[in-house]
């Protein structure tokens, strides 16, 4: 359905729900709810509905669109209380809701769905503001509810999500006509309004108050003194340490399944990590559902000064992991079922470093950039709670309750089965045209993301554009970043922005490269050191320090050189190039000889002719060829196809394509292999 086809509350929804959650102090990324009601026309019947329209399951509000709402018949709903069976049973009233919708293409009613629509009121807001929660998970909530809001604003007590707790805030609401809405005990907020601008007038203003009483009446300081030694490190120090535990970090984070990582250096959390208070505050993990859906129930604090060194930090960390993951069992033991869904990772989602900052995990980018933002809103909220009173969060065993909720387990099953390379990062040399382009847009179709090198930064930026957009955040998907890979310390600043962005590496595709065609009394020193220092140098320089961060990850890699059909076939007029593709193909063999100890599989392919889309053709190589074979430089794709065995021209897509073969789990047990990608050269089989 288009905006042209709302009807106008739901339309009035769409614009509120956007302007709500543009702030990301009214309510997290993907969390809260929005839903207005009025009359629709049934195509069937041709007579007038009531209907609710509420934003779906999953969707954001700020990017809320026609699509991610659902539609339900009002009156189908609310008989929903009918067929109640009581608390135990609640769960199946959510699966109900399925039949109460109306129309098709609706999204899926989310868990807060029938919240709204038993509450009586033409229109609803659901969210999640820091400030709000800050004072709903206190230790004393409902006093301080009653002190920032007298009788406007109700107070509930924590009650999971679901239709209990919708059938007890309309018996609250109808006890209290004159209420604005309601501060839900260790969750958030909800404000209902007959208009959709009452409704939200009532959400800011709640916001608003919230956030003046903490300010206002609360502690300066709420999280105490400094502690000495875990004072925040200057930002390029922090930058530094966190290119070296990063890829640690993601190694046991993905003990269970891989995952790709973020780092937050926000002063709130560098400040939070280090204050007197935070050995106190973190193990009580967040409060809010959204929050600890997505960082699980406690993060994972380093417990040393910021004076420590990096291989005392990195084996505190893997005891700390090792004591977590055996908690985290604990913690499944203690409150499962037999109706509880099995247990999933037991893997920190949040790691919190004195001095560095945060590292957050995921599945994918998106979900690991959500986690740590959630929990900088779960620092906010123990920031608030602490100024004004105590942080006492819902209890572990509620906490299990939302985290192994068979309504949470269901909706993590409908989520489309991952990617082959979902989880994974690929660095990729000489990525801005060409071959390179084709591979690193291939990978991304493939679920990875991806690290985009080239010497020429825009051009790079272009292909992360072209697999990523432009958005707020396609930084999730591809980065770009400049990189001459003769030069080592270059090289070492690019992967230290691909771990600080994505957490690690694991396909390091060595692509970079460039060719002059000229004679053996024509080539220069100058000639013969430039494609060496590019090709055999920097994928050499490439390789060794992927190779330190990829041992130090501790889960195995793909490295990949594109080497050329002339690593085997000789021809005339390249002899640089040539020897230089060979040092290319050796390397594949040494290395995978080398590596393979660590899971490190080392490969190759050898492509020919690969004309069209070629920066190195482009770049005078295809007119200098053309020259040596006697053919137009337009037919050069075209004579190199009729001297190959099965006569088909070969693209940069079906280079990419044996690149894809190598790293997406086709060949796992395949190293050392040099893969032609050159329509049958019969010189350049591999003897």
């Amino acid at each position: 359905m288009t905006s042209e086809e709302l009807p106008r509350p739901a339309l009035e929804l769409v614009e509120r729900s956007n302007r709500l959650g543009a702030d990301r102090r009214n309510t997290n990324y993907g969390g809260g709810n929005t839903s207005a009601k009025g009359k629709a026309t049934d195509p069937v019947t041709a007579e007038e509905v009531e209907l609710m329209w509420v934003k779906g399951s999953g969707g954001d509000l700020g990017t809320l669109i026609p699509s991610g709402i659902a539609a339900l018949r009002l009156d189908r709903v609310r008989a929903l209380q009918d067929v109640y069976r009581g608390p135990e049973h609640e769960d199946e009233m959510h699966q109900m809701l399925d039949h109460c919708l109306f129309g098709i293409d609706n999204a899926a009613p989310s868990i807060d769905t029938s919240m709204h629509g038993l509450l009586d009121c033409t229109h609803v807001d659901h969210l999640h503001p820091d400030s709000v929660i800050a004072l709903a998970a206190s230790a004393d909530g409902e006093r301080l509810t009653r002190e920032c809001y007298g009788d406007e604003m109700l107070w509930i007590e924590w009650r999971r999500p679901g239709f209990e707790l919708a059938t007890r805030m309309e018996a609250l609401r109808v006890e209290n006509p004159d209420a604005k809405g309601v501060i839900m005990g260790g969750h958030g907020l909800t404000t209902w309004g007959a208009t959709s601008d009452e409704c939200e007038r009532r959400s800011l203003e709640a916001i608003a108050r919230a956030t003046e009483f903490i300010e206002q009446t609360g502690k300066a300081e709420p999280l105490g003194p400094m502690r000495r030694g875990f004072e925040p490190l200057p930002p390029d120090e922090r930058a530094q340490r966190a290119a070296t535990l990063a890829p640690v970090l993601r190694g046991l984070a993905s003990t269970d399944s891989p995952v790709i990582g973020r780092w937050f250096d926000d002063d709130v959390v560098v400040d939070f990590i280090g204050r007197e208070a935070a050995p106190r505050v973190v193990p009580l993990g967040t409060s809010c559902p959204d929050h600890l859906i997505r960082t699980k129930v406690r993060p994972l604090m380093l417990d040393l000064p910021t004076t420590a060194r990096h291989e005392d930090q990195v084996a505190r960390l893997q005891e700390l992991h090792d004591e977590y993951r055996d908690e985290y069992r604990q913690y499944y033991e203690r409150y499962a079922d037999d109706d509880s869904p099995p247990m999933r990772g037991s893997d920190p989602a949040i790691f919190l470093v004195p001095g560095v900052g945060m590292f957050s995990f995921g599945a994918d980018s998106q979900t690991a950039r959500v986690a740590g933002e959630f929990y900088i809103n779960a620092i906010n909220v123990i920031r608030g709670a602490e100024a004004v009173s105590t942080y006492e969060p819902v209890s572990e065993a509620e906490k299990f309750r939302v985290e192994y909720w068979m309504l949470e387990e269901l909706k993590l099953r409908r989520r489309p089965k991952p990617k082959p390379l979902t989880g994974k990062v690929s660095f990729i040399t000489g990525a801005g045209s060409g071959i390179g382009r084709a591979i690193a847009v291939r990978l991304a179709k493939e679920g990875s993301v991806v690290v985009v090198g080239d010497l020429h930064l825009d051009t790079a930026r272009e292909t992360a554009e072209i697999i990523a957009g432009t958005g707020p955040n396609a930084s999730d998907r591809a980065i770009a970043v400049a990189v001459d890979v003769s030069d080592e310390a270059q090289i070492g600043n690019a992967l230290k922005d691909a771990v600080r962005q994505f957490g690690g590496v694991d396909i390091v595709v060595n692509n970079a490269g460039l060719s002059l065609s000229k004679s053996l009394a024509d080539t220069s020193v100058a000639d013969w050191d430039l494609q060496h220092n590019v090709m055999a140098r920097g994928s050499f320089l490439v390789t060794k320090a992927a190779a330190e961060m990829l041992r130090a990850q501790g889960t195995g890699g793909e490295i990949v050189y594109v080497v050329s059909k002339n690593a085997i076939a000789a021809g005339p007029n390249n002899v640089a190039y040539s020897s230089a593709k060979a040092s290319q193909a050796h390397q594949v063999r040494l290395l995978a000889a080398e590596l393979g100890e660590h899971g490190i599989r080392v490969n190759g392919v050898n492509p020919d002719g690969v004309v069209q889309g070629s920066g190195i053709f482009a770049g005078g190589w295809g007119a200098e060829r053309a020259k040596v074979y006697g053919v137009p430089e337009e037919k050069l794709g075209e004579y190199y196809a009729g001297r190959t065995l099965l006569k088909q021209e070969v693209l940069p897509e079906h280079v990419a394509e044996a690149v894809t073969a190598l790293v997406n789990g086709s060949l796992n047990h395949t190293t050392g292999l040099l893969i032609p990608v050159d329509s049958g050269v019969a010189s350049a089989f591999l003897r």
